[in-house]
């Protein structure tokens, strides 16, 4: 597969680091900065209890791409432990999300690069992710690097 022209233009500063509490707000209005994430995002105060737990849980990480101490983009990347597929631990990637001023410069290509990377070091047998219905600009981008849609996702909310 060919790399798109314009992941060209993304900085060549870009370093992802896990984030600090110090990065939260800026988390925060990542996740809100689009139509669904309006609808269900909030004060940050909620977050912070979330951000001790995954901070604490060395399975999960929280990472920020962080542009000459702006934080562009984020995910978390959370590694699975399972039985299936012989135990082969599998990492998810969650809550991709890149800040509007960033976005179609091919960051959220380099991201989730630099996450299928760290789970090629870890030693994970296969990367998933779930996007959104309604996100269809997200679902064709994550096809667009090879991601297939092969199960059907569910949610109970409680």
């Amino acid at each position: 597969m060919s790399i798109p022209a314009k992941v060209s233009s993304v900085p060549a500063n870009v370093i992802f680091r896990t984030a600090a509490k110090d990065d939260l707000a800026a988390i925060v209005a990542l996740l809100a900065d689009d139509a669904i994430g309006a609808g269900r995002e909030g004060d940050i105060e909620a977050y912070r209890t979330a951000f001790a737990d995954i901070d604490a849980d060395p399975r999960n990480h929280l990472v920020v791409a962080d542009i000459d101490g702006e934080v562009a983009g984020t995910l978390q990347l959370t590694f699975i432990p399972g039985l299936s597929r012989m135990g082969t631990e599998r990492a998810q990637i969650e809550a991709v999300r890149v800040g509007s001023a960033h976005r179609g410069r091919g960051l959220g290509h380099q991201m989730i690069d630099w996450a299928i990377g760290e789970a090629r070091r870890r030693g994970c047998g296969l990367v998933q992710l779930t996007s959104g219905k309604r996100r269809g600009d997200a679902i064709r981008f994550y096809e667009s690097l090879g991601f297939e849609a092969t199960h059907e996702g569910m949610k109970l909310p409680l």
